[in-house]
Order: C-alpha cells, then sequence, then structure tokens
C-alpha cells in the first residue's frame, strides 16, 4: 500500500470525519497534534497526526470523555488500551458495513 507523507486538511477531514474547525481546535489543545504549514498556512498532517485525531474522536465519541484535560490525561496513560479499543471499533464497523452490504443484495 502506498502511503503519503503529508496529508492536506481536505483529506484530513475525509479520513477522519471531522470538520476543518475540529481539527484547528484540536491542534490548539493537544500539543501533540501539530501538522506542519507552509507559507500560506495550509496545513499538512501524517499519517501519525491522523492516528491521534482518530484516537481523541474515539475516546470522544466512545467513550464519552469531553472534556479536554481529561482527553489529554487519558491520552498520556492510555495510549497503547485506546489504540487496541480504537482499532477493534474499527475493525467491528468495517464489517458490519460489509454485512449490511451482503444483506442488502439478499
Amino acid at each position: 500500500m502506498n502511503q503519503k507523507l503529508y496529508y492536506s486538511m481536505t483529506e484530513a477531514q475525509e479520513m477522519t470525519g471531522l470538520p476543518a474547525s475540529t481539527l484547528r481546535y484540536w491542534e490548539k489543545h493537544f500539543d501533540q497534534l501539530n501538522p506542519r504549514k507552509d507559507g500560506h498556512g495550509n496545513r499538512y498532517y501524517t499519517m501519525a497526526d491522523i492516528d491521534l485525531i482518530k484516537q481523541i474522536k474515539y475516546l470522544r465519541d466512545e467513550m464519552h470523555i469531553t472534556r479536554i484535560e481529561a482527553l489529554r490525561q487519558e491520552l498520556k496513560q492510555g495510549k497503547r488500551q485506546v489504540d487496541f479499543r480504537q482499532r477493534a471499533a474499527e475493525i467491528l464497523q468495517r464489517v458490519r458495513a460489509e454485512l449490511v452490504e451482503i444483506r442488502s443484495k439478499i
């Protein structure tokens, strides 16, 4: 699989399902999220940035951790556990989507 080094804001939005305003907001509140910027202020995200965004989104949406400080703390303390839960949830979502597609063909 050919992976790009950097993804535009639009690509990051598509990959995470989040609006640009949320990405910019999180950038201000999570030191680990620091996309590169060109001379025009355009942001370019690495796959590590995209993964971090997905982790934050998972914690917020699935674990119902909404306070920024609590999210920061969870990322510090439970990074490996978050990775596992997030990946498991993504796999289950893909399987569910495939099952729904199969069912619609029957």
